[in-house]
């Protein structure tokens, strides 16, 4: 009766190796993570009077708003700098962690099932 699935006689050593590296690179992508999530991103809007500032986890930290950026008859305006200014770091954030862990996958993102 013949085996279902598997390798007759164990794992191919090229296989072995496939797995090591993936562990490795697990490894690494995990580390990677780490240490964006430690790192800050800021960003400007309307000529720098509102500054946001995010970390690697996406979670904003501080707000910094020039007072000539406040004006009672405009909130809107003060609004939507912060917006910007959000947005832009977000974004600042976003592509660092894609740049970072293309690094590790070599551009094989798309083995990751959407992990990246």
């Amino acid at each position: 009766m013949a085996k279902r699935g598997g390798f007759p006689g164990g794992m191919p050593g090229n296989m072995n190796n496939l797995m090591k590296q993936a562990q490795r690179m697990q490894r690494q992508m995990e580390e990677q993570q780490a240490e964006l999530e430690s790192k800050e991103f800021s960003a400007t809007a309307g000529g720098g009077v509102v500054e946001v500032t995010v970390t690697g986890k996406r979670e904003v930290t501080k707000v910094k708003i020039d007072p000539e950026a406040v004006d009672p008859d405009d909130v809107e305006m003060l609004q939507d700098l912060i917006v910007a200014a959000t947005n832009e770091a977000l974004r600042k954030c976003e592509e660092e962690s894609a740049a970072s862990m293309s690094k590790i996958t070599g551009g094989l993102s798309g083995l990751g099932g959407g992990l990246f």
